[in-house]
């Protein structure tokens, strides 16, 4: 099966109250946008992903630098918005399968994901729900007086996306029902057969407003967890000097088996103790002739390929370069700069500070650097 993701973050975000629209907040550095692309990448079954956008955020959509993403500007409706990427799908051979997905539910699972795609073999659309366990009451207004009735909750539920349906089915209904005002996408179904309801998440909630955000910011900053990276160096002849991934005009250069960066491989340790996955030496091994002089911009990369599909994003790297010379101060902006791009987070997300030895020990003597690191990372997932 071969789905397509369609996000739809075509609102207004009128009641998040906000200069920013709701798609583009961040916690830790990640977009809602991001968060939600950045899970469905994980699946092999999903063959494409379309973010459908409100004109007015085009300067937001533009700064997120979104690779293989499908850019379709929305309606003014939720449901126009999704006929608009159904249309572009029509045409599209090789996908039969669309999820479709509110990008105010960043937080559902890859286990919700998962069961979702599985289960849509065997049926026509697949839709996660939430059985309601507080009391329900409906006001009755009158023309004399309101009152309260109570309603029984066996027959009602809360539905979630992502939504998963067969392409054509889906956009058939989207065509032929355009007219109508839906909440959401199965409830242009009238028959309900063969389509699969599925247990839900509570932590799959929408994000309407400022203290639903807040509620997803505890949920993370609860799953939030800090490594320690340190390295140290020998200062030889005949040999580059490498820092952050930089090039460094030095008459000396570290002696390691890599390319003898202390900076990015302490913060490689950092991230890998921050994720519990061991450290630098047990995936890099220096034994290897693999890794022989190899960059360590390329090891830091893995490894950021690694904690994102394990669900980790970086919240903050805090750098203490120790170093006689040259002097950090100079290369500051530059280091931040290059570690920024191999981490894929933003420049503020880092901090850098040049240290000396007050020219005490080895590295006062100009025989040795080191690098202390502290990094914190997030689990979405």
């Amino acid at each position: 099966m071969s789905f397509c993701l369609i996000i739809l973050a075509g609102g207004r975000s009128h009641r998040f109250k906000s200069k920013i629209s709701k798609p583009y907040q961040k916690i830790a550095g990640k977009s809602l946008v991001e968060i939600n692309i950045n899970k469905a990448s994980k699946f092999k079954q999903i063959k494409k992903i379309i973010l459908v956008y409100n004109k007015k955020d085009s300067k937001h959509i533009k700064s997120l630098k979104l690779n293989n993403i499908k850019l379709i500007r929305g309606g003014d409706s939720r449901q126009k918005s999704t006929l608009n990427a159904l249309k572009y799908l029509k045409n599209q051979n090789k996908i039969s399968k669309v999820l479709i997905h509110d990008v105010a539910r960043p937080n559902f699972s890859s286990k919700l994901l998962g069961s979702i795609i599985k289960n849509m073999k065997n049926s026509r659309a697949v839709i996660p729900q939430i059985k309601i366990q507080d009391a329900i009451k409906q006001i009755i207004d009158s023309s004399k007086e309101e009152y309260i009735v109570s309603k029984k909750r066996d027959n009602l539920i809360l539905t979630q996306t992502p939504q998963a349906f067969n392409l054509k089915e889906i956009y058939n209904l989207h065509r032929t029902n355009s007219v109508k005002y839906r909440d959401d996408d199965i409830s242009l179904y009238v028959d309900l057969n063969k389509v699969k309801f599925i247990d839900g998440e509570k932590n799959n909630f929408k994000i309407t407003d400022k203290s639903d955000f807040e509620n997803l910011r505890q949920i993370y900053k609860s799953n939030q967890s800090v490594g320690i990276g340190f390295d140290v160096h020998r200062l030889v002849l005949k040999r580059k000097l490498y820092l952050a991934g930089l090039r460094i005009k030095s008459k000396l250069g570290t002696l390691g088996h890599s390319d003898g960066d202390p900076v990015l491989h302490s913060i490689t340790d950092a991230i890998l103790g921050a994720c519990k996955m061991g450290d630098i030496g047990r995936m890099f091994p220096d034994k290897s002739k693999r890794f022989k002089n190899i960059r360590s911009t390329i090891l830091l990369k893995k490894v950021i390929e690694q904690i994102k599909f394990k669900g980790y994003f970086i919240n903050n790297i805090d750098i203490n370069i120790i170093t006689q010379s040259p002097k950090i101060k100079h290369y500051k902006s530059k280091m931040i700069n290059n570690i920024a791009k191999l981490c894929k987070i933003s420049n503020d997300q880092i901090n850098i500070k040049g240290k000396t030895t007050e020219k005490l020990g080895v590295i006062g003597k100009e025989k040795a650097i080191a690098c202390e690191v502290i990094c914190s990372v997030i689990k979405y997932d």
